[in-house]
């Protein structure tokens, strides 16, 4: 008897132990999400995003505008923010830097070979307003330093690099021998006459001619005129 109460009494207190051991879930049923205040939310965040990367692009000073431009012209994997020696040339030449008295292109070259690292083959920014700094002392020469900068910086400032060199045709041997119509013959001879100009339909089809002369003949027209020279009527008499 007692073996079987102890037996229940172990059994309940386990299963008690059990029961309490079990945490309680208290956390409440998560409603279903709003779809539109998702997408409300996401929207609000891209344009907050846009918002502070316009911001960034403001900063950008109008000098750095135009390195930038410069930096990446013809250079399709150029990142802007590094100046290779023949753009800052194109620079210096496009924002009239270069005046051929004060500053010439060999300025120009020294003062990138300065500036620029031993190993690098290109100027940052700050190495590039460097560079400005020394070239303003020979183009500016009449000015002070910091009035000189200036003048170099407005010189530069709003800038794009200038897109020049029109395709120019190119005469060929080739080319000047089928145009030439002065050597053509046959059926596309008698499209032009000698000074090169089309005859236009005249050209292009065989034409009645009326006028009684063989065709070619040197002396059209001329018997009218020989006639009436002879006709004593013609005179006044």
């Amino acid at each position: 008897m007692f073996q079987m109460i102890s037996g229940s009494a172990l059994i309940v207190t386990m299963a008690d132990k059990t029961k309490s051991t079990k945490p309680a879930n208290k956390t409440p049923p998560k409603s279903p999400a709003d779809p539109a205040k998702e997408r409300a939310a996401k929207r609000l965040s891209y344009e907050s995003n846009s918002s502070h990367e316009g911001a960034m692009a403001a900063e950008l000073s109008a000098l750095e505008e135009t390195f930038r431009k410069f930096a990446i012209h013809g250079d399709t994997r150029a990142t802007g923010k590094e100046m290779h020696g023949k753009n800052w040339s194109k620079l210096c030449k496009d924002c009239h830097v270069i005046d051929g008295k004060n500053v010439t292109i060999t300025d120009v070259d020294i003062v990138f070979s300065k500036i620029k690292g031993k190993s690098s083959r290109t100027i940052t920014f700050d190495q590039f307003k460097e560079a400005l700094q020394e070239l303003s002392k020979k183009r500016f020469k009449d000015q002070s330093n910091e009035e000189a900068v200036q003048e170099i910086h407005k010189l530069i400032e709003g800038k794009a690099p200038i897109i020049s060199g029109v395709t120019k045709t190119i005469s060929s041997p080739t080319v000047s021998r089928l145009t030439d119509t002065t050597k053509f013959t046959g059926s596309h001879k008698e499209r032009f006459d000698p000074s090169g100009k089309g005859r236009g339909k005249a050209g292009r089809e065989d034409l009645v001619d009326a006028s009684g002369y063989v065709p070619g003949y040197k002396h059209a027209g001329t018997y009218d005129h020989k006639v009436q020279g002879s006709n004593p009527s013609s005179h006044g008499c």
